[in-house]
């Protein structure tokens, strides 16, 4: 421990020394550095990190403190620093190039060279150089436009041939996870093999299953809280940040696994990571922070520390944290907790939900049913703060059948189609400022999730609007050019097998303040199904949101399975339910 210690304060006594003259002076983005640009006859440099990032502090320790690149740069270049985080419109257009993310533009916003990770000094004074002699644009290939869209949203036959292909492929039969040097859970693989698994698909179960196993090993056993991944092929090799997409879709994944397969494990993973989020990651009104950095000291591998117990770690300090209370996080971790909550019925994830809901909904709402990233805003409204938070509210809606969240659903899905619709198939990363440098882009991933979240809120309402929001997405990820890009992209397989099936419709017919209808509820949201409708119609609230069955007047509270325009006959019994939803499922696949 000593010489981690003496090798952390050796490399930050080398780094004080390399940035003693003249650091680097970083600018915000704005269209306004472009402006300069143009007047000083200068690039624009742009440094994507992220605030918990180990190899973003590396190289800002090492190459952005040497004194050959800082010379180059102030001669050259307008230096312009990112916070991946704080920026959804400009991390998700190049999410594939980080981090860090070095991205060096022309002063009319032309992309001249894109580069992935960390850069010796050498490398990058070559690349800075060799730009001022010849600032000709690299294409990468990643910006062609699309001629053509899909006309349909219903996947080409070919198109999924390819992905279906893709998915088993790529999948690592010996360790789990992808076939590549990282290992971490693919959330939308993962709930794409756990629909095929319940569809039969034993290799499908095997897949995920080996996957989440794996992935048990990224795992924090002192604090709990799930490191972002492991290198070497391999799950032994962890990077140590703890950030908070990994850990809400980690404890939404994990949910939905244990109430499929049962396996305790795999509630005790979920458990394990909220316990570090409620504990390191939460404020103290009840709403997430965004992340935790990787090291003890920025730049220094924190591999020994993280051996450490907690009154160990303690001791030496702590990784710092960052303490924004973004909408889109929240909206994630939300919507983790209300799953769990399903998988469980432990009353505190969901009252610590709608806590946190609450004082998004005060302080970070938009007139319209939209929501703002931060506290204040130097851009957006970005599609991702509403389109999270609009798949919170359904998934509160699964969990409670409170007709609040599927209206503020509603809501989120109408600012949506205001703000953020293309023209063409798909919908924008955010708003399109007039003459603003870099225009919004429509972002695959986003997409998915907003054909998932319209398609499902079409399922409740039975309003065609959300269908056809649904529609409009899906004809963007559907066309072969989009779905094709990334192989292994299974949420694009996910997005329409939902589309063009009827999610397992389950309804409890009660009032909400019979015991009876209670128990018939939780025993509902507790089957497994990663695509479900669950409702609960008491009378005195009216028609059913989606009036689309009707239910006979009985005396006393029953549930109701329906598949393909049929319904199963009451069920009076909590343990009938399973029984009668596998019997259903059997007939709708007969």
């Amino acid at each position: 421990m000593l010489r981690y210690i003496a090798l952390a304060l050796f490399f930050l006594a080398g780094t004080a020394h390399a940035t003693t003259d003249g650091a680097i002076k970083w600018e915000s983005w704005s269209d306004a550095v472009f402006e300069r640009a143009k007047q000083e006859n200068r690039f624009v440099l742009m440094d994507l990190e992220a605030v918990w990032c180990h190899w973003c502090h590396v190289m800002n320790n090492t190459t952005y403190s040497d004194r050959k690149v800082i010379e180059l740069i102030k001669e050259h270049y307008i230096p312009v620093r990112v916070d991946q985080d704080a920026r959804p419109d400009i991390s998700r257009r190049y999410e594939n190039w980080g981090w860090p993310a070095t991205v060096v533009f022309a002063a009319d916003g032309t992309e001249i060279v894109k580069r992935r990770g960390y850069m010796r000094p050498e490398v990058f004074i070559s690349i800075l150089e060799a730009i001022v002699l010849d600032p000709s644009p690299i294409n990468y290939g990643d910006n062609e436009p699309i001629t053509e869209y899909a006309q349909s949203a219903l996947l080409d036959a070919k198109v999924v041939a390819q992905l279906e292909k893709s998915y088993y492929d790529i999948h690592d039969p010996v360790k789990g996870g992808f076939r590549q040097p990282k290992k971490y859970i693919d959330w939308d693989t993962a709930e794409y093999a756990m629909l095929r698994a319940k569809q039969g698909d034993a290799r499908s179960e095997k897949m995920v299953r080996q996957t989440l196993d794996g992935a048990l090993k990224l795992i924090d056993p002192v604090w709990g809280g799930v490191y972002q991944y492991s290198t070497h092929s391999d799950w032994d090799h962890a990077h140590f940040e703890k950030i908070m997409s990994f850990q809400a879709e980690y404890v939404r994944i994990y949910a939905l696994a244990y109430a499929q397969f049962g396996d305790p494990r795999y509630l005790k993973a979920a458990n394990d990571i909220y316990r570090y989020v409620k504990k390191f990651l939460t404020s103290p009104e009840g709403v997430f922070y965004v992340s935790q950095d990787a090291d003890l000291i920025k730049g220094v591998h924190s591999e020994g520390y993280f051996k450490l117990s907690d009154a160990e770690r303690r001791k030496l300090g702590m990784p710092a944290i960052d303490k924004h209370r973004y909408a889109r996080e929240n909206g994630w971790m939300i919507h983790a907790l209300a799953i769990l909550y399903t998988a469980t019925g432990d009353r505190r994830y969901l009252d610590d939900a709608v806590a946190a809901t609450r004082w998004i909904i005060a302080n970070r709402a938009l007139p319209g049913g939209g929501f703002r990233h931060d506290d204040k805003n130097v851009a957006g409204p970005y599609l991702e703060d509403t389109l999270s938070m609009g798949r919170a509210f359904i998934g509160l809606y699964l969990a409670t059948a409170e007709r609040q969240w599927l209206e503020r659903a509603a809501n989120a899905a109408a600012f949506i189609e205001k703000n953020f619709r293309n023209k063409n198939p798909g919908y924008f990363t955010s708003v399109d400022p007039k003459g603003s440098v870099l225009k919004p882009k429509v972002i695959q991933d986003e997409n998915i999730l907003l054909v998932r979240f319209a398609n499902l809120l079409y399922r409740y309402t039975g309003a065609e609007s959300y269908r056809n929001t649904a529609e409009h997405a899906m004809r963007y990820i559907a066309t072969e050019q989009v779905a094709l890009r990334f192989l292994a992209s299974t949420g694009t397989l996910l997005a329409g097998f939902e589309l063009a099936n009827d999610p397992l419709h389950i309804t409890i017919v009660g009032q909400k303040d019979d015991i009876q209808a209670q128990a018939l509820f939780q025993a509902a949201i507790r089957y497994p199904s990663v695509y479900r409708r669950i409702e609960w119609w008491d009378k005195r609230e009216g028609e059913m949101p989606n009036p689309d069955v009707q239910y006979p007047d009985l005396p006393r509270a029953a549930a109701f399975v329906c598949t393909n325009g049929t319904c199963s006959l009451p069920i009076y019994e909590v343990g009938k339910i399973s029984a009668e939803v596998e019997r259903a499922l059997r007939v709708a696949t007969n």
